[in-house]
């Protein structure tokens, strides 16, 4: 096992972990103690988060268990580290850690909601998952709360993932596409994703025999790579906006769920066009196109958290 530490100090802006992984963008990471989400302001906590990682090219060639904390502040805190691998190019990855957020936010419209959004979860950053973890997570975001959606997450890494050793500890990775595109509608079902086995199982057959692939997505303009994510069993728009967001590094991405939608309703009503595009194209110059997914995610979390 390898142990390391960052300096949060060295990065530009600020990083919460604790906002980061419990914001509702990423279901991918375990907390050591069990209580993720059990708090609905989660922000600089110092519990352990662990998680394990296939290979992401440029990144590692090798499967990861991976554990990570943050001691201290948002400014001048630690992230300290076990994995597998040296983990620093991974964190750095997956946590966005070179990110440069202080610009980022900067560069986003000066909004009254966005600034108490801001100063509420300083230092919370965009995730990059994996790409078939963050497609089958989001699918099975529909009509749930983020703490179930993280529990039938946990419920198929337990059931159906491969074990993963990091010194006395085992761990388990997220299913690959061939074993979940094995697995029966009932058998999914059975681990409580009731509707959405379905389509959990088809969209995983059709990666594992190549019928179609998330990653294509990456090389798209926005617009056309949400379409052709929709090609996915059980992914509409939003499933759609929320992968390009959270995994493939569309940062303009605003995914129209609930709570964005009613953001629109009170604060921004001139931005409802009808339809998910036209709505969609509004809130994101109100938003400023460039990076309005993070004032999205930041927005989404604050209001979730009963900011306002």
């Amino acid at each position: 096992m390898e142990r390391g530490a960052i300096d949060v100090g060295d990065l530009a802006g600020p990083f919460d972990l604790q906002a980061t992984l419990e914001s509702g963008q990423s279901y991918l990471w375990n907390r050591a103690d069990g209580d993720a989400y059990a708090e609905l302001h989660a922000s600089g906590g110092d519990a352990w988060y662990e998680t394990v990682v296939d290979p992401i090219p440029g990144v590692t060639d090798e499967r990861a268990a991976v554990r990570v904390r943050q001691e201290g502040g948002v400014h001048d805190g630690t992230l300290h580290w076990e994995a597998s691998i040296d983990a620093e190019p991974l964190l750095t990855h997956l946590l966005r850690l070179d990110d440069d957020l202080d610009a980022i936010l900067d560069a986003t419209p000066d909004l009254p909601l966005l600034e108490r959004a801001y100063d509420a979860y300083e230092g919370m950053r965009l995730t990059r998952d994996p790409v078939f973890p963050c497609l089958i997570s989001f699918i099975c975001s529909a009509q749930m709360r983020v703490a179930r959606i993280h529990g039938m997450q946990r419920r198929l890494r337990e059931t159906y993932g491969d074990a993963v050793a990091l010194d006395d500890e085992t761990y388990r990775a997220f299913p690959t596409p061939e074993q979940l595109a094995a697995r029966t509608e009932d058998e999914l079902r059975d681990l409580s994703l009731g509707y959405r086995a379905p389509y959990v199982q088809r969209t995983a057959e059709m990666v594992a025999t190549g019928e179609a692939d998330p990653l294509e997505a990456a090389d798209l303009p926005y617009e056309e790579a949400r379409e052709s994510l929709t090609r996915f069993v059980g992914v509409g728009d939003k499933v759609a906006d929320c992968v390009l967001l959270f995994s493939l590094g569309f940062l303009e991405a605003v995914p129209l769920d609930t709570w964005i939608r009613t953001t629109i309703e009170e604060y921004y009503p001139d931005c409802d066009r009808g339809s998910y595009a036209a709505t969609s194209r509004a809130i994101r110059d109100r938003f400023g196109d460039e990076y309005a997914g993070y004032a999205q995610t930041y927005v989404f979390y604050y209001l979730r958290a009963g900011g306002e």
